[in-house]
């Protein structure tokens, strides 16, 4: 049984997962991606699909967003495996299934899921529960960011190896971080072996989305903010490079959501895309 230090995950991780299996139940294939592993963790109900920001058609753009960028870090993973890097590590991993859905590339690296410890209990017992079980190679960090653990730190403590380049993935967080605490550990990860890759998103400002999407990002704001967990950072994409490059990363570029959009749904019949407004960092040390 789960001791009382676990904790669920908060909902916006549960609605991630949620939509990806969305993803796979309710739009036509080619899937993007397919994971329905973490709707097995989140074990909502079956009414989940019943749920007002399930709805099939009102959510499409906001679910193909989050596999687009879920796929275009599995493509990353897989790139930087073929290269020898043996290391991934993903901060505020949430309901992350890499490690499961995908254990013939997961069996070539470390994987390090960093979370709040009460998640990272949780996690671990539903992992159990359903039978996955956690092998050797994956390592659920918790780290209090709360109090400000450093999460470096603690990483090192679970045999993460600072010597040897690594990828380091981080979506869906910097909205609720301030610029300074995001500025701090961009200058952590610098500080890592060459060769290290860094994958961050970053929500943009409202003037940046396109005319249909501002409205539900008015929505996501609005939901956050009544659930405490508020939006409080938004980039342009100069200002998230000039941040990296302050940092001390020589190598970052900017990735647009429309990029991804053209690279994952360009040949599509159905006219799903993903909706604008959520950008990523790709750094290398």
């Amino acid at each position: 049984m789960a001791d009382q230090q676990t904790q669920a995950p908060d909902n916006t991780a549960v609605r991630t997962a949620l939509w990806r299996a969305m993803h796979v139940q309710a739009d036509p294939p080619p899937h993007v991606l397919e994971d329905e592993i973490g709707l097995q963790l989140a074990a909502p109900g079956d009414d989940w699909r019943r749920r007002p920001d399930m709805d099939p058609q009102t959510t499409r753009g906001f679910r193909a967003a989050i596999v687009a960028r879920a796929r275009f870090i599995e493509d990353l993973i897989l790139q930087q495996a073929d290269r020898g890097v043996t290391q991934y590590v993903i901060l505020g991993a949430g309901l992350d299934t890499f490690a499961q859905r995908r254990p013939e590339t997961a069996s070539r690296l470390q994987v390090f899921e960093v979370d709040q410890p009460g998640t990272q209990a949780w996690k671990r017992h539903r992992l159990e529960a359903l039978g996955y079980g956690i092998p050797d190679r994956l390592h659920l960090v918790p780290v209090d960011f709360e109090t400000n653990e450093d999460w470096l730190t603690k990483l090192t403590a679970a045999g993460f190896d600072s010597t040897r380049p690594a990828v380091i993935v981080s979506t869906g967080v910097t909205m609720y971080l301030t610029k300074d605490t995001t500025a701090a550990t961009l200058r952590q990860i610098t500080a890592l072996a060459p060769g290290s890759t860094l994958a961050m998103t970053f929500l943009l400002p409202t003037d940046l989305l396109d005319d249909a999407d501002r409205a539900g990002l008015q929505r996501s704001k609005e939901g956050a903010q009544a659930s405490g967990t508020p939006f409080i950072s938004f980039y342009t994409p100069p200002e998230m490079l000039a941040l990296a490059r302050e940092a001390g990363f020589t190598d970052a570029r900017h990735v647009s959501g429309a990029s991804l959009a053209e690279r994952y749904f360009a040949d599509r019949t159905d006219g799903l895309r993903p909706t604008t407004g959520e950008d990523l960092l790709l750094a290398t040390t």
